[in-house]
């Protein structure tokens, strides 16, 4: 991209798709998988994703010696091309939106209303989407700041290398894997609601301690962050999905990430007037990470 406006614009695009096909992802998983396997579906899809992330996190330490820097890491993606018509041809469509369709076409004679698909949402679900929009805006708020800032952290307040934040993915990565695997298993066992608390109630405490913490605790800290914000997005994905039929279950999912992104974003305008009041932006993020703690809460309702 040759100026800013091009650059913000193509990252744009590309989180738009990204996130579209996540959501998509999840959702195709919910709908073809059984009741007792869903939540494993979620946490292998997410495993799947981490492990992507690793091994881009482990070429950023060559980002200084490949042709043309990091942006030589961008031609990976070059090879979702190649998978993308094999999608298009070979992935059959899920069961629940085909009966759904023919269920539409016989009531409405083939007349679908997808121009207020939101409206309609709310309308029919009017407490499950206000608390689970609440819930989620509160984990990108609180959360968001901890998640962007984490490998900056470790290299501007103490001085850690790319090469060494390769070493530390290769070594603690891993726990993202797990953490997936672990928290789909556990809202297969133990239920979406409980495993969703006790993943929100764990990742506040994870985000305080790694930007409180020095010398060999934070490797310790930041398996924590990882492993708790990555099962957070499983445990609450799950729920989320199950939580609204086939008819509003993407509708649902869409707008409750533009809620994350919102968050996001406000997360981290919070996090730069916070700076000039706590005088460090580490701080700052640890104390923002306690907002979550108002989460677990309302997964009670």
């Amino acid at each position: 991209a040759p100026t800013i406006g091009l650059f913000v614009t193509f990252q744009f695009l590309v989180r738009t798709f990204v996130t579209a096909a996540s959501i998509l992802a999840g959702v195709m998983i919910i709908e073809e998988f059984p009741e007792y396997a869903r939540g494993w579906g979620i946490g292998a899809l997410s495993a799947l994703a981490s492990v992507g992330g690793g091994i881009a996190a482990l070429l950023f330490a060559l980002v200084n010696v490949i042709p043309f820097g990091w942006r030589a890491l961008y031609a990976l993606g070059l090879l979702a091309l190649l998978s993308s018509s094999l999608l298009y041809y070979h992935l059959p469509e899920t069961e629940r939106f085909q009966d759904q369709q023919l269920q539409r076409n016989s009531v409405h004679h083939g007349f679908v209303l997808a121009a207020r698909p939101l409206i309609s949402l709310v309308r029919a679900y009017p407490g499950r989407i206000v608390v689970l929009s609440s819930i989620i805006f509160l984990l990108s708020l609180g959360g968001d700041a901890a998640l962007f800032y984490d490998l900056a952290y470790l290299q501007q307040a103490h001085g850690w290398q790319p090469w060494h934040i390769s070493l530390l993915n290769l070594g603690v990565g891993f726990m993202a894997v797990l953490g997936s695997a672990y928290a789909g298993q556990l809202s297969d066992q133990v239920g979406r609601k409980k495993a969703t608390m006790i993943l929100l109630a764990a990742l506040p405490i994870c985000i305080f301690g790694f930007f409180t913490s020095f010398g060999v605790l934070l490797p310790v800290w930041w398996a924590g962050l990882l492993f708790t914000s990555i099962g957070v997005g499983v445990a609450l994905g799950t729920f989320r999905a199950e939580l609204f039929p086939t008819s509003y279950r993407s509708t649902a999912t869409g707008a409750t990430a533009v809620l994350a992104t919102l968050g996001g974003a406000l997360s981290l305008a919070l996090h730069g007037r916070l700076i000039g009041i706590m005088g460090s932006p580490w701080s700052a993020i640890g104390l923002m990470g306690l907002l979550i703690l108002c989460a677990p809460m309302l997964v009670l309702l």
